[in-house]
């Protein structure tokens, strides 16, 4: 615009940043612009969605018979996702479109980091060495929770908006906490970084944990000596010059790699895989479904088949008041299961009920819904139906491994129905709430040995046995089994915690005995804190905390994502 003697003070350019009440300014600004060749940004046109249309009106108007200079500038944050593009077609294909997209890779990003400073940055502190020091750690803690994103949920539970302006904040903090202090304050500088400027993005407490580690491991006293390693075969960088650091990342950083973020290379294969799976479901789904008449006859001759085969194995509902006659003495356990029961019954009614619809609907009998056409689509594409999710449990599974999955669940609930007597090995996984199940432990523990409830947690022992070994239920708690490792592997031998093998993304944990003890007697000595989750999805799906030992540090385990998962 200077260039061209555009520029804000001598009134050829119109700046507006959209948002409540703006829309008028904007609309004047156009017209003027238009008559007067001058230039017009639109800032953040996403907030005004519903004037977009009428701006869209305007700019075809204005492409006939305005000035030629005339031009417009318009800026909107990306859409997090497809279904929520809400900006015109119109306008997006008679634009010329520019996006800025963040780096990518550990390289790109630490280099950007390192860009928002300057050589009189690194000179500005009286103690320049900890500053130099603390600076290039924090930039590289900058990079890695930024790109650790691409893992999806090992990744973080959640996805936050990390920002370079959490890294200058952090920054000006540093140099104000160094000037203040005759010695460094490590703890509140941490404390800092990772509760307030970068933790004040993060909602969930894993991932806080998980913030709050990445910062012990590379913010420290230690690193003074230059003997820390920011990850395998890359030391903190000796006191150098600006151009000094950035020659340093170029000659020293390893290549791009899970290990640069403490993960194992098999959380690539994970999120590579999904994307794979993605991209392959949408193609599918833009595949015509009917190509001519004949082809549609076909469609709902598929989708008939399914329906008949899923009615055909959906077992009878449980019948509630049979049962909770026959459960005399209320335990803990026994309300689990009649819960789970209950539950099961709305879900099959709900499953018999749509796919009866469904079935009269394609006869003819009824009118096709919106309802019965998802249901339709998602027995076509072999997903779980939205209306069946709704009464379900979490799940990721395509719906041919759900339905058989819910056919064990009903198969195990039936077993232990029958005469109310805990099964020999519980499957954890097979329960609505598991965080019920794990309740009943404690409490019937807890009556037992007239313990306060309060003042209780679980303690997990993992046995050396499969499934099939136990035969007889223990005397106090409960044997689970059907878990999963991800992130990490237990080790039978040596009855810890071990790398995970490469391309093996989950593995199978042996049966784990579970018992509630009171707080005070619970082994917290080398141990993991290892989240439960229902589902890969993690975040939302949490279940329970177990303890399992390891003979590494736990901050290991907190930067490889290990969880155990009830489903895979």
């Amino acid at each position: 615009g200077r260039k061209l003697n555009f520029t804000i003070d001598n009134g050829r350019i119109h700046n507006v940043s959209l948002g409540q009440g703006q829309e008028v300014v904007a609309e004047q600004a156009l017209e003027l612009a238009a008559t007067e060749g001058h230039w017009v940004i639109l800032q953040n046109i996403h907030l005004v969605a519903r004037w977009l249309r009428t701006l869209e009106k305007m700019l075809e108007q204005h492409s006939l018979g305005s000035h030629a200079n005339y031009r417009v500038f318009m800026s909107a944050e990306p859409a997090p996702s497809p279904d929520s593009h809400i900006i015109p077609q119109g306008l997006l294909e008679n634009a010329i479109k520019i996006t800025n997209e963040p780096p990518t890779g550990m390289h790109a990003n630490l280099h950007k980091a390192l860009d928002l400073f300057t050589q009189d940055t690194l000179e500005m502190c009286s103690k320049e060495t900890e500053f130099k020091c603390v600076l290039f750690a924090l930039c590289y803690f900058h990079a890695v929770v930024a790109e650790r994103r691409k893992f999806g949920t090992q990744g973080w539970n959640r996805s936050y908006p990390f920002n370079n302006g959490d890294l200058t904040i952090s920054i000006n903090v540093l140099y104000n906490y160094l000037e203040a202090n005759p010695k460094v304050p490590w703890d509140d500088l941490r404390y800092l970084f990772g509760e307030i400027m970068y933790g004040g993005h993060i909602t969930d407490d894993w991932d806080r944990r998980l913030c709050r580690t990445y910062l012990a491991e590379y913010i420290h006293e230690e690193m003074l000596e230059g003997e820390v390693y920011l990850a395998p075969g890359f030391l903190i960088p000796p006191s150098l010059d600006y151009k000094g650091y950035h020659q340093y990342i170029e000659e020293n950083l390893p290549p791009e790699s899970p290990y640069l973020y403490g993960l194992h290379p098999n959380a690539e294969i994970g999120v590579l895989t999904d994307t794979s799976d993605r991209l392959f479901r949408t193609v599918l789904e833009m595949q015509p479904k009917e190509s001519d008449a004949a082809g549609g006859s076909d469609v709902s001759r598929e989708e008939k088949a399914i329906l008949d085969e899923i009615i055909e194995r959906l077992p009878e509902p449980f019948n509630m008041g049979e049962m909770i006659a026959k459960a005399v003495d209320k335990t803990p356990y026994i309300v689990v299961a009649l819960q789970e029961c209950e539950r099961m019954n709305i879900l099959t009614h709900e499953i018999r009920r749509s796919l009866k619809e469904l079935d009269l609907g394609l006869k003819g009998e009824l009118t096709i819904t919106s309802d019965m056409e998802e249901l339709a689509n998602a027995l076509f594409y072999d997903s779980v139906p939205e209306r069946w999710t709704r009464y379900a449990y979490p799940s990721l599974l395509s719906l041919g491994a759900w339905y058989a999955d819910l056919l064990l669940r009903i198969r195990e609930l039936e077993v232990w129905t029958m005469d109310f007597v805990l099964p020999a090995s519980v499957w954890l996984a097979g329960f609505f709430n598991p965080q019920s199940f794990l309740t009943a432990i404690m409490q019937s523990m807890a009556r037992k040995n007239q313990w306060p409830l309060d003042k209780m947690c679980l303690s997990v022992e993992v046995t050396r046995k499969n499934r099939e070994e136990i035969t007889a239920p223990t005397r106090e708690g409960s044997y689970v089994h059907g878990l999963f490792m991800e992130g990490a592997r237990w080790d039978v031998p040596s009855g810890a915690l071990a790398e995970v093998r490469l391309k093996e993304l989950t593995s199978m944990m042996p049966v784990i005995l579970i018992r509630a003890v009171p707080m005070d007697r619970l082994d917290t000595k080398n141990v993991y804190e290892c989240p439960v989750y229902k589902t890969r999805m993690r975040g939302p799906t949490y279940v329970w905390t177990f303890n399992l030992k390891t003979k590494e540090k736990a901050a290991k385990w907190i930067l490889a994502a290990a969880a155990l998962l009830l489903e895979i």
